[in-house]
C-alpha cells in the first residue's frame, strides 16, 4: 500500500512533480510493482489527480472516502475488508524504494514464528550532523534486539559523553504491518508524544507494540524539498 496525499505540507504537490517523464508517484508505485514481492500493490489516496496518474499509468488505486492524519490511518481504511496477513507501506515519495529493503522487512514475519513483532520497519545509520539535527529527519533508537524504544525529530542519544563513539540511524518510513496491529493504530486515538513530534510510529510504541527495526544500507533519496526532487532527477539520469 502507498499512501499518497496531494497536498503536502513542505512540498505541496510532490508526488505529482516530473521525474523523468512521469510523476513521482507513478515512479515509485513502479518500484514496488517491480520487486515482485507482493501479491497485490494500491496507491491509496485522496486526490483525484493521483488516482487517475495512477489508472491512466495501468495501475491501481483506491480513493480514500476520509480524511486522514497519517498513512496509517488512510491504509487501515482501505484495507479494513481485506483478507490479507501482512501488508507492507511504501511511502508515496521514495521511488527509488528498491527490492532489497522491502525483503528484510518481510522476512521479520517469516523467521517471527511466535508472532511477538507488531511492525518491521527500517533503519539507516548517518553520520552527518546537519542531517542528524534536522527536524525533518526523524531518528530512531533501539534496543539489544533491535526493536525500537522511541523515535524523535531530535538527536537521540544525546552526545553528552564525546568518549563513546556516535552511533545514528534514520528511521525510513517503509513498514511492514500485521493487519491486527494497523487495526489497532486505527481505533486508538493519539497521545501527547505522538502529538508533539508529529511521528505516526510513536503511537505503536505508546500503547505497547513491538517494531523490529532492520538496518539497510540502501539511503535512497526521499522527496521532501524541492532540493531532493533536484536530486533525485540528477540520481535518475
Amino acid at each position: 500500500m502507498i499512501p499518497a496525499r496531494y497536498a503536502a505540507s513542505r512540498f505541496p504537490a510532490k508526488l505529482m512533480q516530473d521525474l523523468s517523464g512521469k510523476p513521482v508517484i507513478v515512479r515509485t508505485y513502479e518500484a514496488a510493482i517491480n520487486t515482485k514481492l507482493f501479491d497485490e500493490v494500491y496507491v491509496v489516496t485522496d486526490s483525484k489527480v493521483i488516482f487517475d496518474a495512477i489508472v491512466n499509468a495501468g495501475g491501481k488505486a483506491i480513493m480514500s472516502l476520509k480524511e486522514h492524519d497519517c498513512g496509517s490511518d488512510r491504509i487501515a481504511e482501505a484495507v479494513t475488508h481485506m483478507d490479507v496477513d501482512i501488508i507492507v507501506n511504501v511511502q508515496g515519495d521514495e521511488p527509488f524504494t528498491d527490492r532489497e529493503s522491502l525483503a528484510s522487512v518481510l522476512k521479520v514475519f517469516q523467521d517471527d514464528v511466535s508472532k511477538e513483532i507488531d511492525l518491521a520497519s527500517l533503519m539507516v545509520k548517518i553520520h552527518d550532523w546537519d542531517e542528524i539535527s534536522n527536524p525533518n529527519t526523524v531518528k530512531v533508537i533501539v534496543d539489544n534486539r533491535n526493536f525500537a524504544l522511541y523515535f524523535s525529530r531530535s538527536p537521540i542519544p544525546y552526545p553528552r559523553d564525546k568518549s563513546i563513539e556516535d552511533i545514528y540511524y534514520k528511521h525510513k518510513g517503509i513498514y511492514a504491518f500485521r493487519k491486527s496491529a494497523l487495526m489497532d493504530f486505527q481505533r486508538l486515538p493519539m497521545l501527547p508524544l505522538e502529538a508533539k513530534e508529529k511521528i505516526e510510529a510513536i503511537r505503536y510504541l505508546e500503547y505497547g507494540k513491538k517494531i523490529k527495526m532492520v538496518e539497510t544500507h540502501v539511503t535512497g533519496i526521499e522527496i521532501d524539498t524541492p532540493e531532493d526532487l533536484k536530486k533525485a532527477q540528477a540520481a535518475w539520469k
